[in-house]
């Protein structure tokens, strides 16, 4: 086999291997459904209000693991992105929100209280 034959050879095999560009991968519906349905970084975290400091833009929240932030339940204190929030809830109403690090600082930007 010549050298021409044998490059034409890796490309062919390769064309075999390699899907184009465009290609979709074959997903079920219900696997589409599983994936759509999967935690994303948008979860929401439960907790319950133990106390509120509105003079510091603080709350602290018992809370369930914080998925985004990888943290465990435990109970501590969360500075709030808009202290807004701190009117629609009072200490031991039960909330959901949303954690994320700001300039080092641990702070709710997303809270509502739960029915």
């Amino acid at each position: 086999m010549s050298i021409g034959s044998c490059g034409a050879l890796v490309w062919a095999l390769l064309a075999m291997t390699v899907p184009p560009a465009n290609a979709q991968s074959a997903v079920s519906h219900s696997e589409h459904h599983a994936q759509a349905a999967a935690p994303s970084d948008n979860t929401l975290t439960e907790g319950e209000v133990r106390r509120i400091n509105r003079d510091d833009r603080k709350i602290t929240l018992r809370h369930g693991p914080i998925v985004n932030l990888d943290m465990p339940e435990m109970t501590m204190v969360f500075a709030v992105s808009d202290p807004a929030m701190l009117e629609s809830v009072d200490v031991g109403v039960k909330v959901r929100f949303r954690a994320e690090r700001r300039e080092g600082q641990l702070t709710i930007t997303h809270l509502e209280a739960l029915k």
